[in-house]
């Protein structure tokens, strides 16, 4: 079983006091202030890895850095490229002292990580895709993982990418409090749907950007479940649209969101990576290690 972190850009916005227009991260990457920021974040994830012993993911703070979602920030091709190589080669550093580190190339949805949204096919989020895809890959990562997918033809895309370029691929997806993605799919059909339309070539499947509660009814009998490797919640148990509307930061109850995991476990025979997304940091994902490292 491996850690990784918990809701970045909530900790750096509502911890650290860090403007990120867009909800974006990459940029910090390009200076010595933003990179300690960042190293601020880090910190106590690396040290509870090197304390537990416990293997890490260790994610590029990625999320926003496609072409749509960068050119807001006024970034072009080759400056968006150079992002990505960047905020690749940072991760990397940050791994140098944590022993079975994993280096995850994130990649976030073209469109809202909340709201579906105008969907592209397939092969239109192939394409899409491919550029960051490739300079996450050529800048050394072991894997890329999409991140906060809303549904299923983005993820195939996505995936295809990915086995193109020559990288492995997870697939995440985020889900309502209904356990459906934003689209309306179930999970279990999303996951099948994609698994079949790439010849199984995820690495495997995570759930992330949802309470526990809003996805552990959708955890019925089939061999999917073997697929689901991950799962990262987040600590509020609000909904996306209230979340949205929010003004401050609901970090729920660290202890209580360990148990809700605790609970999923039996359910989840593959689950490999723990850790959490928005409203969670370093305090939850050490009482999940605490409740699940040891099941």
């Amino acid at each position: 079983m491996r850690l990784t972190d918990g809701g970045l850009e909530t900790s750096l916005i509502f911890h650290q006091g860090l403007d990120l227009p867009h909800f974006a991260a990459f940029p910090l990457v390009e200076s010595d202030d933003g990179r300690c920021a960042l190293r601020m974040y880090w910190e106590p994830y690396l040290a509870l890895a090197r304390e537990r012993r416990a293997g890490f993911v260790i994610d590029t703070v990625t999320w926003r850095a496609n072409p749509d979602w960068a050119s807001r920030l006024g970034y072009d091709t080759d400056r968006l490229r150079a992002a990505n190589d960047a905020a690749a080669r940072f991760a990397r550093e940050l791994a140098a002292d944590v022993p079975e580190s994993v280096i995850n190339g994130v990649v976030g949805p073209r469109g809202d990580g909340y709201v579906t949204g105008e969907e592209m096919t397939a092969e239109e989020a192939t394409r899409y895709h491919t550029a960051q895809i490739a300079a996450l890959a050529e800048a050394g990562v072991d894997q890329v993982t999409g991140l906060t997918l809303t549904y299923a033809q983005e993820a195939i895309g996505f995936v295809r990418a990915a086995a193109a370029v020559g990288v492995p691929s997870v697939v995440s997806f985020t889900v309502e409090t209904d356990g459906s993605l934003p689209s309306g799919q179930s999970l279990h059909e999303a996951v099948e749907l994609v698994d079949d339309q790439t010849d199984h070539a995820p690495s495997g499947f995570m759930i992330n950007c949802a309470h526990p509660t809003h996805f552990e009814h959708a955890f019925v009998d089939g061999a999917w479940l073997g697929r689901i490797s991950g799962v990262r919640a987040n600590a509020s148990r609000m909904s996306h649209a209230e979340l949205d509307a929010a003004e401050g930061l609901d970090d729920g109850d660290p202890t209580d969101l360990a148990e809700q995991y605790r609970r999923l476990l039996p359910s989840l025979p593959g689950v490999q990576v723990l850790g959490g997304c928005c409203g969670t940091d370093h305090r939850h994902v050490r009482a999940i290690s605490e409740a699940c490292l040891s099941t």
